[in-house]
């Protein structure tokens, strides 16, 4: 090849780098360590690098989508036209600044008049809404975004067929990537025939049309049912049986489910109904005029749908915020430990100061990578003595965060980038003693069968396993 040419490929390489860097740099709402990870891959790897960053660095789903999701949110009533306002809520003070900046999210209120129980187990929570289904007289509405083809899954497709053929108006949502097997089989058109109106949140068809031109990991990660704006459900299973069949390797997956009354149910219908306008075209805003269900002597709670149409770095906020409020004990709970530095930084500074900090990790992962970043910071937490236990019984896929007996954090968000920065996903903050004792029962029984971590331990990991957990770390941010 003469000298010319392969000059003029090596400036138009090094152009476009320059340039791709510029745009890293101009990208609003990224943390700097993303900033940074991404112009080394750009800087390192010429032509692939600025393809990755293309690819997989840009929080967007396509600029004309994003609005027009966006517009959809913001015309959403935020409480009930016409609704006296309810009661408030008596949050205790410790933990406010972290229910503010819930409020901040979507624009829900923290309201008073919750209950909740908890499912005994992934099992267990889907009896409970199949019977809930069956019970349905007006709507159910559902959005997963693994929804499979075992047993669990078309239990739940029967009671949606069975609802449909009684008259009750059945909207079923599934994301394209996870629940494409349950998508791709005759169970979705088995719905569709019956009446049950079938969506799909980022469906992947044309998905290499549009590969160039938008994100095509950004998922739908959330869990929904909402029945007769009377019942929800939030936690993190998946329409599935716990054995998950599609990795059995690392089954049971072990989650939690709460069903939920109270005004909480509104709020949940009003995440579903933008994700249903948004992916299907179809308004059903006006089930939004339904008063807000009240229960009196409830407890107070708010729902939280994050995603890259809401508000940036919510989920990680909500969590140091929650953190920073403790007195006495921190319980997390998680399957993804791929933290911010600051959120890790407020777990360690928790108990630093005294509070007693568990974080129960599982001991096998269906993310090897994940895995590899999340021991990188084992060192660092034990040192400042938090405790970490890891669960051997199969996968722990809860995602939990409890504060001092009182507050309670739970639903689909993992801590790890994608969830942060990534995924459309929801939770719920709930400040009461019963729910949050319930579930830190559940908690216990985690750490029953789990193995503890020792900082004698890790300090004795060999150079090679040191030298990749901080490798995967440092590409926490492009994880």
């Amino acid at each position: 090849m003469p000298e010319l040419e392969l000059e003029t490929w090596w400036l138009i390489s090094y152009g476009l780098q320059l340039l791709t860097v510029a745009r890293v740099l101009l990208r609003e709402n990224r943390a700097p360590a993303a900033r940074l990870a991404w112009i080394v891959c750009v800087l390192a790897i010429p032509w692939l690098g600025i393809l990755l960053y293309f690819l997989f660095g840009e929080v967007s789903f396509g600029r004309k989508d994003v609005a027009r999701m966006q517009s959809i949110i913001s015309a959403l009533p935020k409480t009930p036209p016409g609704q006296p306002p309810l009661p408030k809520p008596e949050i205790p003070l410790l933990h406010r600044q972290a229910f503010a900046r819930a409020q901040s999210v979507n624009g829900f209120q923290p309201a008073d008049g919750n209950t909740a129980e908890l499912a005994e187990n992934s099992n267990d929570a889907i009896d409970r809404m199949v019977a809930d289904i069956d019970a349905a007289q007006d709507h159910v509405h559902l959005l997963f975004y693994i929804w499979l083809t075992d047993t669990n899954g078309l239990k739940v497709v029967d009671a949606c067929v069975r609802a449909a053929a009684r008259g009750v108006t059945v909207r079923v949502m599934a994301d394209g990537m996870g629940s494409r097997a349950m998508l791709d089989s005759d169970y979705w058109e088995v719905m569709a025939q019956a009446g049950v109106k079938c969506g799909v949140a980022f469906s992947l068809r044309q998905a290499w049309v549009h590969l160039l031109f938008k994100r095509m990991d950004i998922r739908n990660h959330r869990k929904i049912v909402v029945i007769d704006n009377k019942i929800t459900y939030c936690g993190s299973q998946n329409c599935a049986d716990p054995e998950f069949r599609v990795k059995p390797k690392f089954a049971p997956w072990v989650d939690i489910m709460v069903r939920l009354t109270g005004p909480v149910v509104w709020q949940n219908q009003v995440v579903f109904a933008g994700d249903w306008e948004s992916h299907t075209g179809e308004s059903i805003a006006h089930l939004l005029d339904d008063p807000m269900p009240y229960t009196q002597g409830g407890f107070p709670a708010i729902v939280i749908g994050t995603g890259p149409t809401e508000s940036f770095q919510a989920v990680p906020d909500i969590f140091q915020n929650l953190v920073a409020s403790a007195q006495r004990e921190v319980t997390v709970t998680t399957p993804y430990y791929v933290p911010s530095e600051a959120l890790n930084g407020r777990l360690c500074s928790a108990a630093m100061r005294g509070v007693k900090v568990r974080l129960i990790l599982p001991k096998r992962n269906d993310s090897g990578l994940v895995r590899l970043a999340s021991h990188s910071y084992y060192l660092s937490l034990l040192r400042c003595g938090v405790e970490i236990h890891e669960y051997t019984p199969g996968l722990l896929h809860s995602k939990i965060l409890t504060v001092d007996g009182e507050v309670a954090l739970f639903g689909s968000a993992n801590l790890d980038r994608r969830s942060f920065d990534i995924n459309f996903e929801n939770c719920i903050l709930a400040s009461d003693p019963a729910l949050t004792g319930a579930i830190d029962a559940r908690q216990a029984e985690y750490l029953a069968d789990s193995d503890q971590v020792t900082l004698a331990e890790v300090e004795t990991w060999p150079m090679h396993r040191k030298l990749m957990n901080n490798l995967f770390a440092t590409m926490g941010p492009l994880l």
